[in-house]
């Protein structure tokens, strides 16, 4: 309790890395349950890759490199923020919609695509940024998810990100679901799929383009994916689906900074192997309430 108190005070010096661990815990499980609901699983695994790449090649063509003479200051400004998060975003939107319609067209094997997608993007990722000469300084930072270091700037464009996405998801649930869970329904109803799919997806993108740029790839990934599938063990319907994976998200952010803080760990690493106890206790819980469900029935 101690510690909460602390980290909640207004003078807390990594005030603006508690808020951002937050909204990446509550918001990336609310996109990543979409990816559950169309068995997207693994390009959950390598859309943060992807970003991270677009991160890379957005500081490494020549434009790009005039505008992070600051880099070596430790921090982002205005400008290098947008470039970094334009590179992401649209890396991580034509993945997604390339990814997507491969796999509604139902050629080839979709899990080749996406760990081909993975792999390239990681080797991309790593030889542009040794054509960055300040790459080292700052760059793998970044992509590293370097949550300590977070500005005013930096939590108020994550914070506005996360609230026209959550908005608009909340506003057309309903045509989401339907495209995502009864496609054919959709078709059935006249509902336009391919420009409910094209809004799904632009959201999903803008989540995981910023989540990369707060907290890294390693950290979005698990957020995106662990409260999900923790909370399809027990949710009966969509809203309690989406309400435990946000909780769980949100939870774990708050209390994996606090044992990050409290033990001299790094954030982003903590959170997810929390995730990761609380999925295997939950996992196993519900194994154990099944078998004496089945035994009593017995």
């Amino acid at each position: 309790m101690d510690t909460l108190r602390e980290i909640f005070d207004p003078g807390f010096l990594l005030r603006n890395s508690v808020y951002i661990s937050l909204l990446v815990g509550f918001a990336c499980p609310l996109v990543g349950v979409y990816l559950i609901l169309r068995r997207l699983v693994f390009m959950g695994v390598a859309l943060p890759q992807i970003s991270s790449c677009g991160i890379a090649f957005a500081f490494a063509v020549p434009g790009g490199w005039g505008l992070i003479d600051h880099m070596h200051q430790g921090h982002f400004a205005g400008d290098e923020h947008t470039l970094a998060f334009i590179g992401s975003t649209v890396f991580t939107l034509t993945a997604i919609l390339i990814l997507a319609f491969l796999e509604r067209r139902g050629r080839g094997l979709a899990e080749g695509r996406i760990g081909t997608a993975y792999v390239l993007a990681g080797a991309w990722s790593i030889l542009l940024l040794v054509k960055n000469p300040l790459g080292e300084r700052g760059l793998l930072d970044l992509l590293k998810g370097e949550i300590i270091a977070i500005s005013n700037f930096d939590l108020g464009l994550t914070a506005g990100t996360f609230l026209i996405v959550m908005v608009v998801l909340f506003l057309f649930n309903k045509e989401f679901l339907l495209v995502s869970f009864d496609r054919e329904m959709a078709v059935t109803l006249k509902k336009n799929v391919l420009v409910w799919d094209f809004l799904l997806f632009l959201m999903i993108g803008l989540t995981i383009s910023m989540s990369v740029l707060s907290v890294g790839p390693l950290v979005a990934f698990g957020f995106l994916l662990i409260p999900p599938l923790t909370a399809h063990l027990f949710a009966r319907n969509m809203r309690q689906f989406a309400l435990f994976a946000a909780c769980m998200g949100g939870f774990t952010a708050i209390i994996g900074f606090c044992l990050a803080y409290r033990w001299d760990y790094p954030v982003g690493p903590t959170d997810v192997a929390l995730l990761g106890v609380l999925y295997a206790v939950a996992f196993i819980g519900r194994k154990i309430y099944l078998g004496f469900r089945t035994i009593q029935a017995h």
